[in-house]
């Protein structure tokens, strides 16, 4: 058996035993015929709000909230669609924000491939920072799982007439579903606030899960800190193996999120009869494939089905690193032990972006994680407790061997995209 697992911008091509392999991927969806008019139908019907065009004025300013980099969001198409419906509204009342949450701004060569050269010259398109934006304080969620949050979200959205969140929906490794209020909080939001939306107690939750969103201390938070601000529309679809749109949704907040959710987690959520002693997945190629600190979520969602003490193997070009220079990389490369770095946050270290490290670290007290990759050295892998996988077919060929008689391999050639349970 041949699999094809993407990597990068392309795929690497990996022979398997056919009578030890499980393959499990998303249920097929069908690809939209004429895009823009289904994206176009979803913004005339909304669920649960008036029709955009119905309620913009001219004059009106206009923020939009787009994913960054890392992210495949179909923007272009998107964007389109919405200029179609806010006539009147002049291109220079306009600012479409890259929520980048805490990552790295999105650089003008990106940009213009993220929207196309055409909108990229013709809009007024700014990334979001954490650190540097300005950001309005909106005053205190209380009454949460792990504590308060303070919530300050940038300027550039908070004063605009007519806010819209573009993003795709799809299962979150701890905030359960992406998409919705996470395209205001944590993505526009102050990196204190991002910080507390993601401490160590609500990461640490066992409902801070895949496909849980009611009751998930995560998004519970993100919800209630981006009702402070609240988009005037929400537009999200969901995406294919391939990046293309299969569902567009438009609507108000809450009940659109839901209904794209409920959509999302029917064609995610596979069952598997058990759990496996090795698992290979994926980040789905790029862009979300370009760090470690992405990768996490692609060895998260193998960790659903994988035994104590599995060989977890992900495919991930990490062309970024991990990425390089950045506050996670000093810290995979501390040399601390997993439970070091565990024991120091439950203590109350202070650690910038804790969560990825902190998913990381839970992993690896349980698994062997495996990483095959072009853009980190053995070395940095060693010395992030990873070990360096040149080969995955002999990688998975000996831990086969090692797990003894009957022993299966499970592959996620979607890797975070789809997100496999043992069924009871």
């Amino acid at each position: 058996m041949r699999i094809d697992l993407p990597y990068g911008r392309g795929v690497i091509p990996v022979k398997f035993d056919d009578e030890v392999t499980d393959v499990v991927l998303p249920r097929p969806a069908e690809t939209l015929p004429g895009t823009g008019e289904v994206l176009a139908a979803a913004l005339r019907d909304p669920i649960g709000a008036p029709p955009l065009r119905e309620r913009v004025r001219r004059g009106d300013t206009v923020a939009i909230s787009v994913c960054d980099h890392t992210r495949p969001q179909p923007r272009e198409p998107m964007v389109r669609a919405l200029l179609d419906e806010l006539h009147g509204v002049r291109d220079e009342d306009i600012t479409v924000l890259v929520a980048t949450g805490t990552h790295r701004a999105s650089a003008p060569s990106e940009l213009r491939a993220m929207f196309g050269a055409e909108l990229a010259a013709r809009l007024r398109i700014e990334n979001h920072d954490c650190v540097e934006s300005a950001h309005v304080d909106l005053g205190t969620v209380t009454g949460l799982f792990g504590g308060d949050v303070d919530v300050a979200v940038d300027r550039r959205w908070v004063d605009a007439d007519i806010r819209l969140t573009t993003g795709f929906v799809e299962p979150h490794f701890f905030a359960g579903f992406s998409g919705g209020p996470k395209m205001v909080t944590p993505g526009l939001a102050a990196l204190h606030t991002v910080q507390q939306l993601h401490n160590v107690a609500r990461i640490g939750s066992p409902d801070a899960i895949w496909g849980v969103v009611e009751g998930n201390p995560v998004h519970d938070a993100i919800r209630a800190a981006a009702a402070l601000a609240p988009p005037t529309m929400v537009f999200d679809v969901l995406l294919d193996r391939t990046h293309r749109i299969t569902h567009a949704f438009a609507g108000e907040l809450t009940a659109t999120h839901r209904v794209a959710c409920a959509t999302a987690r029917q064609i995610a959520m596979q069952p598997v009869a058990q759990r496996y002693p090795v698992v290979v997945t994926t980040n789905g190629g790029y862009p979300l494939d370009q760090n470690l600190y992405q990768a996490v979520k692609g060895m998260r969602s193998a960790a659903q089905v994988a035994a104590d003490g599995a060989l977890i193997i992900s495919a991930a070009a990490c062309s970024d690193g991990m990425p390089t220079g950045s506050p996670f990389e000093a810290q995979v490369l501390s040399g601390r032990s997993p439970q070091q770095v565990l024991d120091e946050l439950a203590a109350g270290a202070d650690v910038p972006e804790q969560w990825q490290l902190q998913v990381l670290a839970q992993l690896q007290t349980r698994f062997r994680l495996g990483l095959h990759c072009d853009g980190i050295t053995a070395a940095d892998l060693s010395r992030a407790g990873l070990e360096p996988i040149a080969d995955v077919a002999a990688a998975v060929q000996a831990a086969l061997a090692d797990a003894g008689p009957g022993a299966r391999v499970c592959v996620l050639p979607s890797g975070a995209e789809t997100i496999p349970y043992v069924k009871a």
